[in-house]
């Protein structure tokens, strides 16, 4: 459902409930704190069931470090679906699978299990916080395609337009739950 303005119920809410903080984490980037938001019985039930609404069907729902864990783990649960915790560097046993990216203050490293978790063929939907520039979504993606899984989607709480992050992901689907 539409609202007047032209943002869904569910992007109203994650507006009201997100803080921004100014020159976090370097000077120049505006974040979007969505800790009030998870916090929030009705913002996180809200986002939890858009989410799911989009990873509907995959086999496999996969968080990105750190708060995208949040989310997804929310979602899996939903869906009665197995959650993949994409982690970075140095917090999984080897061996490990990893992807080094771009942000848009630096650079960073992706990881996932090489063994223990049978990806090859499985239908996998990438969940985050925020989408920004694309490189935390393109690495997440790239690194679950080279284990074998098929990406199918990627979802988001907040996208940031400006950013292109949608546009360096294409043709990869990225859902977002709001535009800022």
């Amino acid at each position: 459902m539409t609202s007047v303005s032209g943002t869904t119920p569910v992007a109203e809410l994650i507006a009201s409930l997100t803080r921004n903080v100014s020159d976090f984490p370097v000077p120049g980037v505006q974040f979007k704190d969505l800790t009030p938001l998870f916090a929030d019985r009705n913002g996180m039930a809200a986002v939890t069931d858009a989410l799911a609404d989009v990873a509907s069907g995959a086999d496999l729902v996969a968080g990105v470090d750190s708060r995208g864990f949040l989310v997804a783990a929310a979602v899996a649960t939903r869906l009665g679906t197995g959650v993949l915790a994409i982690r970075k560097p140095g917090k999984l046993p080897p061996p490990v699978l990893a992807e080094q990216y771009q942000l848009e203050y630096g650079t960073a490293i992706l990881e996932i299990p090489a063994d223990g978790i049978a990806l090859r063929g499985r239908s996998v939907v990438i969940i985050d916080d925020v989408l920004a520039t694309g490189g935390t979504l393109g690495a997440a993606s790239r690194l679950l395609t080279h284990a074998g899984a098929n990406v199918t989607a990627a979802a988001v709480v907040v996208e940031l337009t400006a950013l292109g992050g949608r546009e360096a992901l294409a043709p990869l689907p990225v859902h977002s739950l709001s535009r800022a």
